[in-house]
């Protein structure tokens, strides 16, 4: 199974990518982990990315995605792989779905937590106000706002596209943790 896990920061795509991992063996990719580590072994595109983050640059898709063709490659994720963070705009999805053309596969579905705005900023300051200790420094209504309005502008156009291509699976991401677990594997045919 090759998947993208789509929705707003806040959605829980991160805690849906961890029960998929758990449950079936797929591999949750961040490719901020995966720049990291090519980087760490010296891969050449490891080594390209390298140079542009130390010029303080952004890593260019094409960077990125070659990173990810090196790490698809790898055994442990024979059984199937969740993109996380990737692809974050249209540009950046027709790059991924050229690669995996190119290597003779292509993604099975694309998940979208559909969510509600308001509540999400609700949810955020409640747990901020509930945190010991003090939230994250991102974890407050003005970074949330702020990162909506990002999510917004540039990645929620990914729906309209999917969708276009047949492999988007809309599912109610303001349901309860565990149904929305379900509904997930029901729309992946789990």
């Amino acid at each position: 199974m090759k998947l993208i896990l789509l929705g707003p920061p806040g959605a829980g795509k991160g805690t849906q990518a961890k029960r998929l991992e758990d449950k079936y063996g797929f591999v949750q990719l961040s490719t901020g982990d995966m720049l990291r580590a090519a980087v760490a072994a010296g891969t050449e595109t490891g080594k390209k990315a390298e140079a542009i983050m130390a010029r303080g640059e952004l890593v260019p898709n094409e960077v990125v995605v070659g990173i990810i063709a090196e790490r698809i490659e790898q055994p442990d994720v024979a059984k199937g792989y969740i993109l996380d963070g990737f692809p974050r705009n249209v540009a950046q999805a027709e790059a991924l779905d050229e690669m995996l053309k190119g290597k003779g596969t292509a993604l099975d579905a694309v998940v979208e937590l559909v969510v509600d705005d308001r509540i999400l900023l609700q949810r955020i300051e409640t747990r901020a106000a509930e945190t010991v200790g003090g939230a994250r420094a991102d974890d407050n209504a003005e970074a949330l706002k702020k990162r909506l309005a990002v999510y917004h502008e540039q990645t929620a156009p990914l729906s309209a596209y999917y969708k276009g291509k047949g492999r988007l699976k809309a599912v109610d991401g303001m349901k309860e943790m565990d149904e929305v677990t379900r509904q997930i594997e029901a729309a992946l045919g789990l």
